[in-house]
């Protein structure tokens, strides 16, 4: 199974500016796709092989599945983080 999730390098800078909605709905579609690589690769049976997909390329690569699933939980972590930042960035401008 190819894992097309984000990486920790990928992921946008929280940059805090006016118009915050448009990254923060695509802060959530990507929150939601980790959750579902994380979810698949928690449920792989110990024997089956995973993929990891070469950056810009078609090119896979055998992975370790329970690295695969630590890295994918910790990216998981950084996009709720960033995710919470906004909604808390947001929350004070809403108060002032």
């Amino acid at each position: 199974m190819p894992n097309r999730g984000t990486r920790p390098e990928d992921s946008p800078v929280l940059i805090p500016t006016d118009n915050s909605t448009p990254h923060k709905e695509d802060l959530s579609s990507k929150i939601k796709e980790q959750k579902i690589v994380v979810d698949e690769l928690s449920n792989l049976k110990k024997n089956r092989k995973v993929y990891r997909q070469q950056q810009n390329s078609n090119i896979f690569f055998l992975a370790d599945r329970t690295e695969m699933l630590s890295e994918s939980k910790s990216i998981l972590d950084e996009l709720k983080k960033e995710y919470q930042e906004i909604e808390n960035l947001e929350k004070t401008k809403i108060k002032k």
